[in-house]
């Protein structure tokens, strides 16, 4: 049988470069288990922080390395056409991988370039990418179908960035809405990048100013004491939902620091909930997932309020860290299915979603 060659899309423009290396890391080794091997070949190309596409020798290199700085060069203004000059080896890729996290990545830009190459790919079409990186569309499509939620008010940069009577009325109307605790949020980064948890008016202005200077809207909420649990769901059309699992911390939120530092965090697969109230929170999230038209995968965080047995969705994401520790895998590791399998269905679910457009035209 012909190795299908799997193109795996890693790096980009976005501060979780990083992160999207080490996601890329672990897709890789998964491609080349011995399940795996008779399936896929890897053809790994690798975005760098400029936007230039590097080849698969090159991309290796990153992989092997997870140093991508000193294969990086500063793209002169005179080379920014070198941005829209893929590698050759582009035509050969037979289903796309992206694992690129945040902005120009999940947002919906890449998949709309991957759509355009009519040539399958995982994960998410343009649609539900754009809406699950975009807080203040998310949370409006969650009120539309129904799914509780803690109380929001959006605002943008013009408003903060305002002269000082209406940046005052802005602050009176967060307090008089929301009142405090309450988080500062940009509307499109993700990895808890330019959030702040708010306890006092002198607190808000410096958050509000701190998340304009990231993005032109903003999401304010209401804080809630309650414990944070995740679901993921896996499949197109008839989508499974995961175990629920739990985060726990020390630190005040869940933050970049807290997220990516070992020891900061720990996880419970399975989250200790009552039976009833897991299966809700797996309902809601399969219905998350289905009205912003999720493919192949994503996460759904949760709040659950013990004090008054509420569930609030929080978020939906379309493309989670995707290493074999994040919490995506080790929740469908906990059914039986391996990180080298997940892998396998996903690029098997992005073949089936890719034919089932063609069989519609």
């Amino acid at each position: 049988m012909q190795k299908l060659k799997v193109g795996l899309l890693f790096g980009g423009c976005s501060g979780e470069h990083e992160v999207s290396i080490n996601s890329a890391i672990a897709i890789a080794q998964a491609l080349t288990t011995d399940e795996n091997q008779s399936r896929y070949e890897l053809l790994p190309f690798y975005i760098q922080k400029d936007g230039v596409w590097s080849d698969p020798a090159i991309s290796q290199k990153v992989l092997e390395s997870n140093t991508p700085s000193q294969l990086e060069a500063p793209l002169a203004s005179s080379e920014a056409h070198r941005r829209w000059q893929f590698p050759s080896a582009v035509g050969d890729v037979d289903v796309w991988f992206p694992v690129l996290h945040g902005p120009n990545g999940e947002d919906g830009t890449v998949q709309g370039l991957l759509t355009l190459m009519q040539v399958p790919f995982v994960g998410s079409g343009v649609l539900s990418a754009a809406i699950g990186m975009d807080k203040i569309a998310m949370k409006q499509l969650f009120a539309q179908v129904g799914l509780p939620q803690v109380n929001y008010m959006a605002v943008t940069r013009s408003q903060i960035w305002s002269d000082p009577c209406v940046y005052t009325q802005l602050c009176d109307q967060i307090e008089a809405t929301l009142s405090y605790p309450c988080f500062v949020k940009p509307a499109n980064l993700g990895s808890s990048v330019g959030i702040s948890k708010v306890r006092n008016r002198s607190q808000l202005e410096t958050a509000l100013d701190s998340a304009a200077t990231y993005d032109r809207r903003i999401i304010v909420e209401t804080g809630v004491v309650a414990r944070e649990v995740e679901c993921a769901v896996l499949g197109n059309d008839q989508p499974k939902a995961s175990t629920v699992g739990e985060i726990t911390y020390q630190s005040d939120f869940y933050d970049y620091e807290t997220k990516y530092t070992v020891g900061k965090a720990d996880w419970s697969i399975p989250a200790a909930l009552p039976t009833a109230v897991a299966e809700q929170i797996q309902e809601m999230a399969i219905r998350a997932f289905t009205a912003i038209d999720g493919a192949g995968l994503a996460r759904v965080d949760f709040f659950y309020v013990e004090s008054t047995q509420e569930i609030l969705i929080n978020e939906v994401n379309t493309l989670p860290g995707f290493t074999a520790t994040s919490m995506y895998p080790q929740l469908w590791a906990a059914a039986g299915i391996s990180f080298a399998e997940l892998v396998h269905q996903l690029i098997q679910f992005a073949i089936a979603r890719h034919s089932s457009f063609i069989a519609e035209d």
